[in-house]
């Protein structure tokens, strides 16, 4: 049955003088407003909670991915600052040395998510970009393909903004979507989709427990054995809801704190709001279970407890632009390297089980730790050109709403990726206005030359003006 549809026509009060508005303030969108503004542009940063950092704070996946390839640090640029900060000011947990930083391969590192909410504050407060939390893009103006203003809801009511360039760093493509541009929705349009997880914050844990040893290795053993022997075992018990084979587990991020990231909702579609409501509501329910599971198996857990679980779902996959280019498995499988490339980037295809079968297990440990995989010393680049949906003048992504098909999505999508992606669409905002040249025809040797000043590893040997298409 078709909804009725009405229309509607209100006046409401326009803003201007921004050059940029950047649409979602998690990693891709902090660092993509940070760096345009340390360019001199006038930037406003639109986030829909009420903190900076997105999956890693409010969704409380309170760990990055890996950095390194296991011989050398990846991230440069803002992300090295950031990490530099974070190690300085002791954001990270107790036991990340430095070399999970820059020589551990695969390694995921935890952090504490309130410590890096006020980093990102200092952030942008520093670089002068202004931060209008509980907003939410609602609606664009268009021009062909530029975008004059966009319509920005909160408590104050609406408001239009116009800008010279626009940033979309939503997850879900929100703004362009609105603006026109072709996308993939992806829980629509295949069958290999990964699910969703409401993450939690846990207290009361006993990281004095012999099981756990005196450093991080001991941390990696438990949690190793929580995969391999407790839940299976737990399954084997008949008790869970639902016969989950894999999760993430338990990060420590404090002296007796976690992050828990478990319980797959499997089937949520995060561009229907009546599937995040259920979905959440779901969530919190496996929260529950899964401290419980923690008391009754694991070493150390036997006082813990659930403190909260995020008030928004981790999403890990929606829609995606069709960008000018497509990063697929054949680019991941032959490490390739791109002339335009902003970034290079190693970590597995982490597309997670789709439902809770054992043939769904198996095609996900396979994909995990498969041959297909970066091993030591290699990486893929990551090029300009999937963060421009197709002929998009003054428009540009970041973050997991990129362009790539599913399994590389699998890989990039993690947060340190993002902050990467990040800084090279607001880098790309400002060389766009200071030269006239759009987002879909930028001289990307100059893109690349910028990036590398400010501190990005990128060590392409062959440079274009044109972008990968």
């Amino acid at each position: 049955m078709t909804s009725p549809t009405y229309t509607l026509q209100r006046q409401i009060p326009a803003e201007s003088g921004y050059d940029l508005v950047v649409a979602g303030g998690g990693p891709a969108g902090t660092a993509a407003a940070v760096c345009a503004a340390r360019q001199g542009l006038k930037v406003l940063l639109v986030e829909a909670t009420g903190c900076l950092g997105g999956m890693g704070t409010s969704g409380l996946v309170a760990s990055f991915g890996p950095v390194s390839n296991g011989e050398r640090m990846l991230v440069g640029g803002f992300m090295k600052e950031l990490l530099e900060t974070m190690w300085r000011e002791g954001a990270f947990a107790p036991h990340v040395v430095p070399e999970m930083l820059d020589r551990q391969l695969n390694r995921w590192v935890p952090f504490k998510p309130e410590h890096l909410k006020r980093i990102l504050d200092r952030f942008v407060v520093e670089a002068g970009v202004e931060v209008r939390f509980f907003s939410r893009v609602t609606d664009c103006d268009m021009d062909g393909r530029r975008i004059n203003g966009v319509v920005i809801g909160n408590v104050e009511g609406l408001r239009y903004v116009a800008a010279r360039a626009f940033v979309d760093a939503t997850g879900d493509a929100a703004l362009a979507a609105l603006a026109g541009c072709e996308c993939k929705v992806v829980l629509r349009d295949t069958d290999t989709v990964s699910p969703s997880t409401l993450c939690g914050l846990l207290g009361g844990m006993d990281w004095n427990d012999p099981a756990y040893g005196s450093d991080w290795r001991g941390i990696d053993a438990v949690k190793a054995r929580v995969k391999n022997e407790w839940v299976p075992q737990g399954i084997e018990d008949g008790f869970f809801t639902q016969e989950d084979r894999f999760f993430p587990g338990m990060n420590r991020i404090g002296g007796e704190s976690a992050t828990l990231n478990a319980g797959h909702v499997f089937n949520l579609d995060p561009l229907s709001i009546r599937s995040l409501s259920d979905g959440m509501i779901f969530g919190r329910k496996l929260a529950v279970e899964y401290t419980e599971f923690y008391r009754r198996y694991v070493p150390g857990c036997a006082n813990v407890e659930l403190v909260s679980t995020a008030p928004v779902m981790g999403v890990r996959d929606s829609r995606r632009i069709v960008g000018e280019f497509e990063l697929g498995i054949d680019d991941f499988r032959a490490r390739r390297q791109f002339a335009d490339q902003i970034a290079v980037y190693n970590r597995p295809t982490d597309v997670h089980p789709t439902d809770t079968s054992r043939a769904e297990f198996d095609r996900f440990m396979k994909d995990f730790h498969g041959k297909d995989n970066l091993g030591q010393g290699q990486c893929v680049g990551i090029p300009y050109s999937i963060l421009v949906p197709r002929g998009a003048e003054n428009l540009w992504v970041a973050g997991r709403c990129h362009s790539s098909d599913t399994k590389v999505h699998g890989s990039i999508r993690a947060q340190s990726a993002a902050y990467m992606m990040g800084q090279a669409a607001g880098t790309a905002a400002a060389q766009s206005l200071a030269t006239g040249q759009p987002a879909c025809d930028l001289d990307t040797e100059a893109l690349v030359g910028t990036l590398r000043a400010a501190g990005a590893y990128l060590p392409q040997e062959q440079l274009s003006r044109s972008m990968t298409r």
